[in-house]
């Protein structure tokens, strides 16, 4: 049975799990052994694949430069001898291991592509959580666009003309009950 039901046989797939063979509309091609399966099985481990180790890499990290080598194809022993002539090459350098972490003090996040900020007036690196100039203490905190003196002179210049006068221009006009007064509640 290859999948569908009977009024659409054409219409997904069975699940090639012995034990499953559900009835899926959106199934999942194992790009090891070429079966169908449901979600519940695509994965490698959960029907147990025997071409599994076909399309998949291996990585092992240096626990002194936490540099990535990749072991594929390599069993448990050839990994040690592996990681051995990497730690006695000249690539395995100790200090490749301490990764770059926030700029504020006592903050120990490692800064990754995805969480580093840079500061636009100072230029140090941090993490998104002191990213704001007033979060990491910048010593050069932004320098405000220069502001137009001109306008304000203006409106000062005409408040002080006034002396206190009545925004209106004739007292009838405030006091008729037409206009709508705000009240403070």
């Amino acid at each position: 049975m290859t999948g569908g039901t009977e009024a659409f046989p054409d219409l997904g797939r069975h699940c090639q799990h012995p034990d499953c063979n559900q009835l899926d509309f959106l199934p999942f091609s194992c790009n090891a052994c070429s079966k169908i399966f449901c979600l519940e099985h695509r994965s490698y481990k959960s029907h147990e694949c025997p071409n599994s180790e076909i399309k998949s890499r291996k990585v092992s990290v240096c626990e002194i430069c936490s540099v990535a080598i990749e072991t594929t194809g390599h069993d448990g022993d050839e990994e040690k001898k592996i990681l051995e002539t990497h730690q006695k090459s000249r690539e395995c350098d100790p200090r490749k291991k301490k990764k770059p972490t926030c700029s504020v003090r006592r903050c120990k996040q490692v800064l990754t592509f995805s969480n580093t900020a840079s500061c636009k007036s100072c230029g140090i690196q941090t993490c998104l959580k002191h990213r704001f100039p007033a979060d990491h203490a910048c010593c050069r905190p932004l320098a405000s666009p220069p502001v137009s003196v001109a306008p304000n002179l203006k409106l000062l210049n005409t408040l002080a003309a006034r002396k206190g006068k009545d925004c209106g221009s004739n007292s009838k006009a405030a006091a008729s009950p037409s206009t709508p007064s705000l009240k403070a509640y």
